[in-house]
């Protein structure tokens, strides 16, 4: 299939249900799944003693989900090993999602537009999927707890006001351990931030250990000045940085953001968050020492198509005897 007929058919926010077509490539969103019939394997990337499950979400140059991919467009490595693929499938299962919106002082002409953006992310969510929201500026603060009730996360965000400093390691930190309370297999954060964190407890090095511990994906919004528009601190400055960090690591992404941007940006975050692929295999290295084990992935797009960006979890913890 030509790559023109593929890229026409990428309506970011469609409903058709691309997998119907197995042989066809496509960059259209799944449609919103009915609730399983039966348990499937996780779709977090962990590992046990036979099997490592990794999350793959695939785009096109202009950030569309692409689906509709098979097994033999995938190459995986394990320590610089390739392995071999014995599971494979799409990723339909509800999520649980946290955001962590921030609120200190250098937000204060942007919190109009980032509430826009979390309401065109919500509007991608399914009827099993659970939500929260984390508020910080000095401090961090669980705001409305791990539920359903997504019209009580935009009733707080349209009364939130911006000051103080930015601790947004520490919401981080905080968001993470509220995740845990999910009996959710896919679970997740979307940061909306300038990313400039200036009063957090916690360490970088503390929060990057804690996040590549986890099975959480991150996606993170930055919204920046505009360079010249005024002096930037070097916290600011850094921003762009700790965000990426944060965010990569898990197979997620960060988008720096134009203010205009947000709404659209937002919307794909939550299409790709449910258009994800699950790669498995029996690693070759069987040894349980609980050593940590970078992981690769390639695609081999088919013929005709352009080059395809793959995004998933860097690594992971080997089981321990």
């Amino acid at each position: 299939m030509g790559s023109k007929r593929i890229l026409g058919m990428a309506l970011l926010l469609g409903l058709a249900a691309p997998l119907a077509f197995r042989a066809q490539v496509t960059t259209q969103p799944r449609p919103k799944p009915a609730p399983p019939a039966q348990t499937k394997p996780r779709a977090n990337l962990r590992a046990d003693a036979s099997l490592v499950l990794v999350p793959v979400s695939v785009c096109d140059p202009f950030n569309r989900p692409v689906t509709g991919l098979e097994k033999d467009h995938f190459k995986i490595y394990d320590d610089k090993v390739e392995q071999t693929v014995t599971h494979f499938a799409m990723d339909d299962e509800p999520v649980a999602v946290g955001l962590v919106f921030d609120i200190s002082g250098s937000m204060g002409p942007k919190l109009r537009i980032s509430r826009e953006a979390s309401a065109q992310f919500f509007k991608t969510a399914n009827p099993e999927d659970e939500f929260f929201l984390v508020e910080f500026n000095d401090t961090p603060r669980l705001v409305v707890p791990l539920g359903r009730e997504v019209p009580d996360i935009q009733n707080q965000l349209t009364f939130a006001q911006s000051k103080g400093r930015t601790a947004l390691l520490d919401a981080v930190f905080l968001a993470l351990h509220e995740l845990k309370k999910s009996q959710k297999n896919r679970k997740a954060l979307l940061i909306i931030s300038d990313g400039g964190d200036n009063c957090s407890r916690y360490t970088e090095t503390e929060v990057r250990n804690l996040v590549r511990e986890s099975d959480v994906l991150i996606y993170a919004i930055g919204i920046y000045e505009p360079f010249g528009t005024r002096s930037r601190s070097p916290e600011e400055l850094e921003g762009p940085g700790l965000l990426s960090d944060i965010a990569e690591q898990t197979g997620g992404r960060h988008f720096p953001a134009d203010i205009s941007e947000l709404p659209d940006i937002a919307a794909k975050i939550g299409v790709e968050l449910r258009n994800r692929y699950v790669l498995g295999y029996s690693p070759t290295d069987k040894v349980r020492d609980g050593r940590y084990h970078p992981v690769t992935v390639k695609i081999i797009p088919p013929h005709g198509l352009p080059p395809l960006h793959a995004y998933w979890r860097h690594g992971y913890y080997a089981p321990a005897d």
